[in-house]
């Protein structure tokens, strides 16, 4: 099981299953909800998640998509994407312990900040991964 929450501690969650679509977003959107250059991201099955403390606030950020966040801090926690009603995606730093899941690849990379340099090796993809 993994354990998380926002920087205030207001919500706090729990996620099980395998994570799956380890991932670096680049996209606009992402940037733009959490104020930083790239996001971090893992999926996790939607039956699999739940939050256990406080309500989040929901934010519907583009035709396809919702995503939550603490009303008090403004910890940007999930992103629900309608196209896959199945899985959710968290962000990875709100994790308690974000370093057991590091990223596998880089998405929306066509967004990439000219100034972000990628030189970690991990495979790039111009949008979403193939299949996703």
């Amino acid at each position: 099981m993994l354990y998380g929450g926002c920087l205030c501690g207001a919500i706090r969650f729990e996620a099980g299953g395998t994570p799956f679509h380890r991932t670096f977003c680049h996209c606009e959107t992402c940037r733009r909800s959490t104020g930083a250059p790239v996001v971090a991201w893992f999926s996790v099955p939607r039956a699999q998640f739940r939050f256990t403390q406080g309500i989040p606030g929901r934010f519907r950020s583009s035709a396809h998509g919702t995503r939550s966040f603490c009303p008090q801090c403004g910890s940007q926690l999930t992103f629900e994407n309608d196209a896959l009603p199945q899985e959710i995606d968290v962000t990875t730093c709100t994790l308690d312990d974000p370093a057991q899941l590091p990223p596998q690849d880089h998405t929306w990379t066509r967004s990439r900040l000219d100034w972000v340099h990628l030189a970690d090796g991990l495979p790039e993809h111009d949008q979403a991964r193939p299949g996703n």
